[in-house]
């Protein structure tokens, strides 16, 4: 629920509301995301939406609008860690920006980490740069120069469907 939420939202809600709020959301016709499952057991997640309905990423100094085009963005992603390592983000990728196309999209954008290093599963949710190139996106933005210091550099990825 974090990017769909503005500070303020945020800020007063608690899990039992958040619960509720992403509940409302799955029974919509259109998907908040997808998820990945080995046999009956969930083992990957990951958010699909248009750019306009996360609230906290259109408004973001962090990650701005790079033209007008109504893209979807894959604000987060995540594998459990007894399944990683076996494709399952990258193939969470791809069904997410099927689904997009499915429904509409022109492009869709992430916002990944910068560069190639490891990172912690901390600062791993919204992807890594090679992840997504793997996934056929192409970087259209790189980090903003200047940045606050607690900031992790993220690139503007994007991939037309």
């Amino acid at each position: 629920m974090f990017p769909r939420l503005n500070g303020a939202e945020s800020h007063g809600m608690r899990n039992q509301q958040r619960r509720e709020a992403m509940t409302k959301l799955a029974r919509r016709r259109r998907a908040p995301g997808l998820l990945a499952f080995e046999g009956d057991e969930a083992v990957g997640w990951i958010a699909i939406a248009p750019r306009t309905e996360l609230k906290r990423i259109e408004t973001s100094r962090a990650t701005p609008r790079v033209d007008d085009e109504d893209v979807w963005v894959i604000p987060c992603i995540t594998v459990r860690p007894s399944a990683r390592g076996r494709g399952i983000a990258l193939a969470l990728i791809r069904a997410a920006v099927a689904y997009a196309k499915e429904q509409g999209a022109p492009a869709v954008e992430a916002y990944p980490r910068a560069g190639a290093a490891r990172t912690g599963d901390d600062n791993a949710y919204f992807g890594t740069e090679p992840l997504f190139r793997r996934a056929g996106f192409r970087v259209i933005r790189k980090p903003p120069k200047k940045r606050q210091r607690n900031w992790v550099a993220r690139v503007t990825m994007r991939k037309p469907v």
